[in-house]
C-alpha cells in the first residue's frame, strides 16, 4: 500500500513521459479547462448531496422497518441492490433512463402520467391543403376556418401529411358531422387522404381516418367561446354557443411534438440522474446502519418523552435524532469517502459526457481512458487521496470514542 501511495505523489510532479519535472503545474491544471472544472464542480455536488440525501432516505426506511408489519422483507427489497455491483447497476440505469419511452422506464412513467393529466393527441406536421378555396388554412401554427360558421351549423376541417404512426389505436373511419342543435357547432376533423387516390376533396370519403384527440376551439373576437375534443370518428361537438358566427381554430398544441419525457442524460440532468441511481444501491446500506442505532435507543428514553406529553415527531426530532447523532454521523462521513471515489456508475451511465464527469473518472481518463498523462492522472489521485484522509480520520476517531 506504501510504495502506490509513494510513487503516485513523486510521479504527480512530473510530466506525461515521466522525464521532466513540472513541479505544481499538474495540480495547478485540474483547475484550469471547462472540463476539469466541471469535473470539480460535478464532485462537490456529489460530496454535499448523495451522502446527505442517502442518510436522509435511509433514516426514513430505518424508522419504517419498526411500524411495517413486513419489516424483514421491507429490509431485503431495500437492500437488495448492495448485491449488484456498480457495473451491472450502470447497466441498469443506462436503460432506465434511455429517452425513448418505449424503451426507458423513466419517461415511460412520465409519459404515461403526462397523456393521464394532459388527454388529447398530438399529429406533428400535420396541416391543411394550401391554395385558395380551401375551407381551411394555416395561421401561426394553429389551423382555423376559412370562412366563419354560425352556431346551429357544422364546419368541415380536413388535413392531411399525417404520419401513420401518429394515428391512435382508437381512430376510426372519417364520419359526417352529426346534425347540430340550437347553440351547438359541430364538425368533423380527418386526414384527408383515400389509399390508391379516389375520393372527393374535402369531404370525409370511405377509408379515411378520423382524427380523435383534437382540441377545437370557437374564437370569436379573439377569445374562446367554446371548445370540444374529437371523438374517435374525428367528429365534435361545442355546445353552449351564443348566437353569431365563429372561427374554428385547431390550436397549435395540436401539432407539435408528442410529450417524449426528460432527457436524463442530457447535460442538464445527468448528475442528478446518476446521483439517483446511488441512492437506489446505497439505500439499503444506510438503512441497515442506522437501524442497528435505532434499535440501541433506550426506549425508556422514548417512552418518558411520551409520558410527558411529547407528540410522536417531537420525539423523533428531540430526542431520537439526538441519541441517533453519532451513528449519523458515521453514516454521513462513509458515504462521503464512497462518492470521492465514485467511478462505476458515472462512467457507465455518463457515457464518457463531461457534463457528468468526477475527479475520479477524471484520474482514470488523464492517465489511461486516452489521456496518457499519468503526472496529471497522478495529481487527481494525490488531491482525492488528501481529500478523504480527513473524513477517514474523522470516522477512525469516531469508533475509538465509541468503543472506549
Amino acid at each position: 500500500m506504501v510504495y502506490p501511495i509513494v510513487y503516485s505523489v513523486i510521479r504527480s510532479f512530473f510530466d506525461a513521459d515521466g522525464s521532466g519535472f513540472v513541479g505544481l503545474d499538474n495540480y495547478i491544471g485540474i483547475f484550469q479547462g471547462r472540463d476539469n472544472l466541471v469535473s470539480v464542480r460535478n464532485t462537490a455536488i456529489w460530496v454535499v448531496v448523495a451522502p446527505t440525501l442517502v442518510t436522509i432516505v435511509g433514516l426514513v426506511f430505518a424508522v419504517l422497518t419498526e411500524r411495517i408489519r413486513w419489516a424483514t422483507v421491507f429490509k431485503l427489497v431495500v437492500f437488495m441492490p448492495m448485491a449488484i455491483s456498480f457495473l451491472a447497476s450502470g447497466v441498469i440505469f443506462r436503460l432506465v433512463y434511455e429517452q425513448d419511452p418505449d424503451k426507458g422506464v423513466a419517461n415511460a412513467a412520465m409519459v404515461a402520467v403526462h397523456d393521464t393529466f394532459a388527454g388529447g393527441a398530438s399529429y406533428p406536421g400535420a396541416g391543411p391543403r394550401n391554395g385558395d378555396g380551401q375551407p381551411v388554412r394555416a395561421e401561426g401554427g394553429a389551423v382555423v376556418g376559412a370562412a366563419p360558421v354560425g352556431a346551429g351549423q357544422s364546419a368541415l376541417v380536413p388535413l392531411v401529411r399525417v404520419k401513420a404512426e401518429d394515428l391512435p389505436a382508437d381512430a376510426k373511419p372519417a364520419a359526417a358531422p352529426p346534425a347540430a342543435k340550437a347553440g351547438q357547432l359541430t364538425g368533423t376533423v380527418w386526414f384527408d387522404f383515400t389509399r390508391g387516390g379516389g375520393g372527393t376533396l374535402n369531404q370525409p370519403n370511405p377509408g379515411e381516418s378520423g382524427l380523435p384527440g383534437v382540441k377545437v376551439e370557437a374564437v370569436r373576437d379573439g377569445k374562446v367561446a367554446g371548445e370540444a375534443t374529437t371523438r374517435p370518428d374525428g367528429t365534435f361537438t361545442i355546445g353552449g354557443l351564443p348566437s353569431g358566427t365563429f372561427t374554428v381554430r385547431l390550436p397549435q398544441d395540436n401539432f407539435t411534438a408528442s410529450y417524449g419525457g426528460a432527457e436524463w442524460l442530457g447535460g442538464t440532468l445527468i448528475t442528478p440522474a446518476i446521483i439517483a441511481s446511488y441512492l437506489w444501491v446505497w439505500a439499503g446500506f444506510a438503512m441497515v446502519l442506522i437501524a442497528a442505532g435505532l434499535a440501541a435507543i433506550p426506549r425508556d428514553a422514548l417512552e418518558a418523552a411520551r409520558v410527558d406529553g411529547a407528540t410522536e415527531w417531537q420525539v423523533f426530532r428531540r430526542v431520537t435524532i439526538p441519541l441517533l447523532a453519532p451513528v449519523l454521523m458515521v453514516v454521513l462521513v462513509t458515504l462521503v469517502i464512497n462518492v470521492l471515489k465514485v467511478f462505476d456508475l458515472v462512467f457507465i451511465i455518463g457515457g464518457g459526457d463531461p457534463n457528468a464527469s468526477v475527479l475520479a473518472l477524471s484520474m482514470w481518463t488523464e492517465s489511461f481512458g486516452g489521456g496518457n498523462d499519468q503526472g496529471a492522472g497522478s495529481a487527481i489521485a494525490v488531491l482525492l487521496f488528501l481529500l478523504v484522509v480527513p473524513a477517514m480520520l474523522f470516522n477512525i476517531r469516531r469508533l475509538r470514542q465509541e468503543r472506549s
